[in-house]
């Protein structure tokens, strides 16, 4: 039996006390001292891992004063802080062994959005949120991240972030109007562009606010010649405690030049006021192809002359993976293959304009040069994309470059350590030519984007960082890459801020470094601001690479064959795609729904990383412990686990468990994120483990035995509706921790069968039918909820089957196994899954096609059943649309009215086939119709999820993100539809609505032509 694990140390008891004393100051946000959500926070998208000894969710800039005093207090001058946004840096900015403080939760709130150009926003807002709150006034942010569906505008200020179009519109600190920062002594400073009188009446104070200007205003004046002659004339010219802007372009004097980009080591930052331009009405984007690399980063000086808003470019191994991601469906026809060759680099080269003639015009002069010249300097061929949808199509798989990095296969993953040096443009290819070649004589795989417009290329070479002898290629990577970057009169950090690679300060920055000193002591005497990043007093220490604690040396402790099986977990490097702000986007409605980063996948496996290193240190083999429950009930360890689960010890699996309980197993995961980051794989495994020491719920028992249950209850359905239906029965089902439980319908799938002349599927049968019939015959796979909850759409489906000129065939009921593998029944899984694909293999055999009616279950059949070995494993099962595209040819046109009908999918379906919603809008328009998918994000439901009494509160927090606004809009209309029926039982518990399923809505227009 699995033994306790540790729920590890508390905070040191200084940070406990400091807890203690915030809370009797009246701190209102939230203090997180619990070991969970101290692991979830000791990660971000660098290779380091550091644990902090509290977390503390701000409410408000009066918190943060709270906190600021209080922590200034003597007793507390031994606790160092770390401000903390999204979470994505790539350099360990916000990870800390201190206090992380983290805005993101609360401190979210856009103030205002005046009538003038700009908006002022509290530090945790997220720069896709602005931008969709801008978007109705015309309006955007500019600095444009990959991130930036969960970059926190502290965060951008912090690191000065910048990204794809900085060449036109700049950097961060470019738009930072205004800067509210606490201070350390408690001070709250708003901060902004001061004229002499007005700077010489701030100087005047005698507080740290007076000392800081005095001091800053008097190296901007006598160091005025070095910091000119030192700093590198670049776009990315430096990130933090620019000096060299300390003035601006009017005189005047400028603090938040050195605040922006300052990593949280100088205040802590609460609010910004924020410049903000017109959104360009027009855009094209020129997609450039190459036969080397090397050939499209020469070509973009030369592409440059057409003046163009931004010029990014990818390597063949970025295009590569993105081809295997659900990003590659939408931007594929605009990278053909050049004579049955893919594309080695691109060049994406982009045109903005109030009007179409602003675009058109350099568009025509491009494409005009690239036809008549080429095959010259290495071209292949272009593509022009233009309008919003397309050209962002396009930008989305740019921006999923870092994440897509990641997901390379094997042990050897893409990492950031050297992977956002800026050179001058103009020296970049042979810059890039230098790297690249000392990659290679290491025989490193890596892959490279970045923005050479600005001469700033990511590189992220892949290495195995829990083998000792490649993590030692970091130190000698890096020592070489900044000397050929200073070679080439570059900086190390073009755009991802400094962080661990702080050491490097002192030789970049040369004689100037003591000032940067005299600035951090200034403004944090003692050193507790983030300390060792980027500058640190007389006395204090940088921080090294090498120094610290990585991921790769806490994952070592895991054998590699239990790391192999929870590879979807130990793989995530923390690209923070699961945070996304957009609640019609698929991925993780838990995460949208609590703000709570425990409830995340990124979340997730943190845990499981840390659950499984805790097992390895007491020498137990998950692996070894699920093989021996999956061979049955193991009785005589039943006292044992009734007693656990009575003791209820502390355990740090419980804290685990948790957060897998709020998983919807929705799967967004698993296609959205761009690791491929599985949850409910791991999570399956971790219940299946869990459960071998504490005993399970009644309910899981229930729900896990339902599909084979359903045959039996359906024959006294009307008893069980009876039953549930009546005060006792849903007392008795809420004491189990069910809530809504479906009734079964009324109709009778076997006399609506007999009735319809259509008979089950036996191989026998099939294999009797000439080649000509079974080319026109089609298997429908049963699955338990729509054949007893909701048949009529399973006849739909099979009238909508025979209304085209197919003979339909309905497959012998079997549990899918679903339930079973959700609630981590994995032994019980395997043998009903195991059954279900012989039986299916034999359909398949015969050369019929077999499709399945409900998305979710008919997924399973790709997804979940891969854990069954090879020879075990189910042939093609298809989504009703994907049958019906092939036989689109079949779908009788109608004339009359051109219907359009909006749709609604499933949340499996956006991540698992997103390009089957295409073959939706092929059906409806083989039929005369038009579809129109809807953006939206997760119902809620998700299976038993909003059944779940415990959970039913936040299912429905989840309905009104996305899909209340939706159903309201425009279910009156009739023309709504919802793919799965989960969503669809939602609705009707939510709205009252009956959403009918596309297949009802295709039949119904055949059948009135």
């Amino acid at each position: 039996m699995l033994p306790r694990v540790s729920d590890m140390q508390a905070p040191a008891p200084l940070h406990s006390e400091l807890a203690a004393e915030l809370r009797l100051r009246g701190f209102e946000g939230d203090l997180a001292p619990a070991y969970a959500d101290r692991i979830v926070s000791a990660t971000d998208n660098s290779i380091y891992q550091l644990l902090p000894q509290l977390v503390v969710f701000p409410r408000s800039t009066d918190d943060l004063v709270r906190l600021a005093r209080v922590a200034s207090e003597p007793r507390f001058e031994g606790i160092v802080f770390a401000p903390r946004g999204g979470g994505t840096g790539t350099n360990g900015q916000s990870l800390t062994e201190g206090l992380v403080v983290d805005v993101s939760r609360h401190m979210n709130r856009i103030l205002e959005i005046p009538s003038e150009r700009w908006v002022r926003v509290q530090a945790g807002v997220v720069k896709d949120q602005l931008n969709a709150a801008l978007a109705e006034h015309g309006l955007f942010f500019p600095p444009e991240l990959s991130t930036s569906n969960r970059a926190t505008i502290g965060g951008m200020i912090s690191t000065d972030a910048s990204g794809q179009g900085s060449c036109l519109y700049g950097k961060t600190r470019d738009h930072v109007l205004e800067l509210t920062t606490v201070l350390l002594d408690g001070t709250v400073w708003t901060s902004r562009p001061l004229e002499n009188d007005e700077l010489q009446q701030v100087q005047r104070r005698t507080d740290l606010v007076g000392a800081v200007h005095r001091l800053v205003d008097a190296i901007q004046r006598e160091q005025a010649d070095l910091i000119a002659a030192h700093f590198p004339k670049l776009n990315r010219c430096l990130t933090g405690y620019d000096l060299a802007h300390i003035r601006d372009d009017r005189g005047r004097f400028n603090l938040n030049s050195i605040l922006c980009g300052s990593e949280g080591t100088l205040a802590l930052i609460a609010e910004a006021k924020l410049n903000v331009v017109p959104i360009p009405k027009h855009s094209a984007l020129v997609n450039v192809r190459y036969g080397s690399f090397d050939a499209a980063l020469r070509d973009a000086q030369e592409l440059i002359r057409f003046g163009a808003a931004s010029i990014e470019t990818v390597d063949s191994r970025v295009l590569g993976l993105a081809q295997d991601d659900v990003v590659w469906d939408a931007v594929r026809d605009y990278f053909p293959e050049d004579d049955g060759q893919r594309a080695m680099g691109v060049n994406l080269v982009e045109f903005v304009g109030d009007t179409e003639l602003e675009i058109e015009e350099p568009v025509s002069r491009m494409a005009e040069v690239l036809a008549s010249a080429e095959a010259t300097r290495g071209r292949r061929g272009f593509t022009v994309a233009r309008g919003e949808a397309e050209v962002n199509a396009i930008w989305t798989m740019r921006k999923k470059s870092v994440g897509l990095l990641g997901n390379m296969q094997g042990d050897k993953r893409p990492i950031p350590f050297v992977e956002d040096t800026a050179v001058p443009p103009e020296h970049l290819a042979d810059y890039i030519a230098e790297f690249r070649a000392l990659l290679d004589a290491r025989k490193l795989t890596y892959g490279m984007f970045g923005h050479v417009d600005a001469g700033v290329l990511h590189v992220r070479p892949a290495i195995d960082m829990k083998d000792p002898a490649q993590e030692r290629l970091i130190r000698e990577i890096t020592e070489e890459v900044v000397e050929i970057t200073r070679k080439y009169g570059g900086l190390l950090w073009g755009e991802h801020g400094k962080g661990v690679r702080s050491e490097f300060s002192p030789r970049f920055f040369g004689p100037l470094y003591p000032v940067l000193q005299s600035i951090k002591a200034a403004f944090d005497p003692r050193n507790r601001l983030n300390p060792g990043k980027i500058a640190a007093p007389d006395g204090g220490q940088l921080l090294a690479i090498g120094a610290l604690t990585t991921r790769g040396q806490l994952d070592r402790t895991i054998p590699a064959s239990v790391r192999s099986a929870y590879d979807e977990a130990l793989h995530c490097n923390g690209n923070g795609a699961c945070f996304s702000w957009d609640f019609d986007e698929a991925m993780c409605p838990s995460y949208k729904a609590t703000r709570d980063r425990l409830h995340s996948p990124k979340g997730r496996a943190s845990l499981i990383r840390e659950w499984l290193r805790q097992l390895a240190a007491l020498g137990v083999d998950p692996e070894r412990e699920a093989a021996s429950l999956r061979q049955g009930a193991r009785w005589r360890d039943f006292p044992a686990r009734l007693r656990n689960s009575w003791a209820r010890e502390p355990d740090f699996s419980h804290a685990v468990k948790e957060a897998m309980d709020g998983c919807l197993a929705c799967k967004s995961c698993s296609g959205q994120c761009p690791i491929k980051v599985d949850v409910p794989s791991f999570r399956a495994r971790f219940l299946e483990v869990y459960h071998g020491r504490y005993l399970r719920p009644l309910r899981d028992h229930l729900i896990g035995s339902l599909e084979s249950m359903l045959p039996a209850l359906g024959r006294i359905g009307w008893l069980y509706n009876l039953m549930i239906d009546s005060p006792p029965g849903r007392l008795a089902m809420r004491a189990i921790g069910l809530v809504h439980t479906p009734k079964f319908s009324q109709v009778s799938m076997r006399r609506e069968l007999a009735a319809r002349g259509i008979a089950i599927a036996m191989p026998e049968l099939l294999a009797a039918l000439s080649v000509e019939e079974r080319a026109r015959s089609v298997v429908l796979v049963q699955d338990a909820f729509t054949s007893w909850y909701e048949p009529r759409v399973v006849l739909a489906v099979l009238d909508l089957m025979q209304t085209i000129g197919f003979k339909p065939y309905v497959a012998p009921f079997r549990p899918n196994g679903k339930p079973l593998h959700v609630h981590g029944f994995l032994g019980a899984f395997s043998r009903a899954a195991s059954r279900n694909a012989a039986m299916l293999r034999e359909l398949a055999a015969t050369g019929v096609e077999l499709v399945g009616v409900d998305v979710s279950m008919t997924l399973t059949y790709r997804s979940e059943y891969g854990m069954l070995p090879d020879a075990d494993r189910p042939p093609s099962v298809l989504l009703v649309q994907e049958w019906l595209a092939r036989h689109c040819d079949a779908v009788p046109k109608t004339s009359g009215v051109r219907d359009e009908y909006l749709l609604l999918p499933h949340c499996s379906e956006r991540s698992l086939a997103l390009s089957s919603l295409r073959d939706w809008q092929a059906a409806f328009a083989a039929a005369g119709a038009s579809l129109q998918v809807l953006p939206s994000g997760c119902c809620g439901m998700a299976g038993t999820y909003g059944h779940e009494a415990e959970h039913r509160a936040t299912s429905e927090r989840i309905y009104g993100m996305s899909w209340a606004r939706h159903v309201t809009e425009h279910a009156p209309s009739g023309r709504l539809l919802a793919i799965g029926y989960s969503c669809r039982s939602q609705v009707k518990i939510m709205d009252g609505q009956s959403l009918p399923h596309p297949a009802e809505a295709l039949l119904t227009r055949l059948r009135a032509a």
